[in-house]
């Protein structure tokens, strides 16, 4: 897509060009310059500028004040056809320079300014540092000319390097979260942490509990699905930051399993490499269902019995305990009930491919009708292709989910609770085993109608009383 056919990057120039046109300065700032540059059109356009909120808010017919007291304004527009065009907010944010930060977080108090250079000084990272003359840059003069650098963030970009803008101590002082964007920027983009910004990282780890669990959701999230999982757990890990917010996933570590079943190595090294098949873009249940998969592990770990030859390493219960630790850590991370939900089905679920072949129909169907079946099946993959290599379970999975109906593995149901009670019986904890002898043999195809279910039900349970 070129430039001008991005929604974002039209709103975003309509609003420099205004902005100019009242005595302001206004450039594209940050993510977006640094992706331009490396020739990826971005998915979002911010804008810095000279003009204070209040002239931002009256510049504009639709603005929303996210946090003008920080200098930041949404501006609200529509491409294309007025009323059905496509609505793209812009984040607008004036050139400022923070106070001191002492939550760790966010400036106790800003100062704005009409100084471009003051606000790059006080961003995070040299490759987030940029800013782009956009209205020379759409004229049609080369990016190389039309880019604000004051921070050295191109020659970083070519070394491919991830570095704190001044001092890293200082940076990470400020934003603890800058700790958890070093290690997500650099696996996106295949970077390198330079080394004082390491070292900085290593030496600030243990702080990162000031940021709320929220915030650390959505970072980790993002590193689970923007690309390069894989390196950025590894980096989470080498930083020392694994230890501090995902501790289960770091006792991962060193947890030997059976060679003939795990050739690949520990529970650590088979976790990475489920994440390394994730691209971008993967869902955020189906990322965390493969990195919590075998959380249940560490804690279930059992050695081989000496007084047993040929006895291996076993890890009984681990589904139980691992959808119980996982469950702990979604709640810990604060997801949504319907996110959660999903996740710990996938680890809940994730060992039932081992008996796919020798499922009853019934059995079979209620399994492939789980939600999100799809995430469960990638899952399986990705667990196979991370081991023994195998994928039989997965192939004979995957062809009778495609090759089943909706209407046959979810039928309407021919025998219901009200059914039940207009039969006589009366309701109790014996209905949910009624209904679901009654369901089963459906599924199965041993009975066809209501009368047949109400028979096989009075067979097994006697008749009313």
């Amino acid at each position: 897509m070129g430039r001008s056919e991005n929604s974002g990057y039209e709103a975003a120039l309509r609003i420099v060009r205004r902005l100019h046109a009242l005595g302001h300065a206004a450039y594209f700032a940050g993510g977006c310059v640094r992706d331009l540059l490396l020739g990826v059109m971005p998915q979002d356009f911010d804008v810095a500028t000279s003009a204070v909120p209040e002239l931002v808010l009256a510049a504009f017919p639709r603005t929303e004040a996210v946090g003008a007291h920080f200098g930041v304004v949404l501006v609200i527009d529509r491409v294309g056809e007025p009323e059905a065009g496509e609505r793209v907010a812009t984040e607008v944010a004036t050139f400022r320079h923070d106070g001191a930060y002492s939550d760790g977080r966010r400036p106790d108090a800003v100062r704005f300014s009409l100084d471009p250079r003051e606000d790059v000084l006080r961003r995070d990272f040299t490759i987030n540092g940029l800013l782009l003359d956009a209205l020379a840059y759409d004229a049609g003069d080369r990016i190389e000319d039309c880019v604000l650098d004051y921070v050295g963030g191109r020659g970083d970009l070519e070394a491919r390097l991830v570095r704190a803008i001044g001092e890293p101590q200082m940076r990470f002082a400020e934003d603890k979260l800058r700790m958890l964007r070093a290690v997500r920027f650099a696996a996106r983009l295949e970077f390198s942490i330079e080394r004082r910004t390491m070292d900085a990282i290593w030496q600030q780890a243990e702080t990162i509990d000031v940021v709320s669990a929220e915030r650390v959701r959505e970072e980790l999230t993002k590193i689970l699905t923007e690309g390069g999982a894989r390196r950025g757990f590894e980096s989470l890990n080498e930083t020392r930051l694994l230890a501090q917010v995902l501790p289960e996933v770091k006792r991962m570590q060193g947890v030997e399993q059976p060679p003939e079943f795990h050739p690949e190595g520990d529970v650590w090294v088979h976790t990475l490499m489920l994440l390394e098949q994730l691209p971008a873009g993967a869902s955020a249940t189906l990322a965390w269902g493969m990195l919590l998969h075998d959380v249940g592990k560490p804690a279930t770990f059992t050695p081989p019995d000496p007084r047993r030859p040929g006895d291996r390493i076993r890890f009984n219960g681990h589904v139980e305990v691992g959808v119980a630790v996982a469950r702990r850590i979604l709640t810990r991370l604060r997801f949504s009930g319907e996110d959660m939900e999903q996740i710990l089905a996938l680890v809940k679920h994730h060992m039932q491919f081992g008996d796919v072949m020798q499922m009853k129909q019934s059995t079979l169907k209620r399994f492939l009708r789980l939600p999100k079946f799809e995430e469960h099946l990638a899952l399986h993959r990705a667990d196979c292709l991370s081991s023994h290599g195998k994928l039989d379970l997965y192939a004979f999975a995957k062809e009778k989910y495609e090759e089943l109906s909706e209407e046959q593995i979810r039928p309407r149901l021919l025998l219901t609770g009200d059914d039940l009670i207009a039969s006589g019986y009366k309701p109790g904890p014996q209905f949910r085993a009624m209904l679901e002898v009654a369901e089963d043999a459906q599924l199965e195809g041993s009975v066809a109608s209501k009368g047949e279910a109400l028979g096989l039900v009075r067979g097994r349970f006697g008749e009313p009383s």
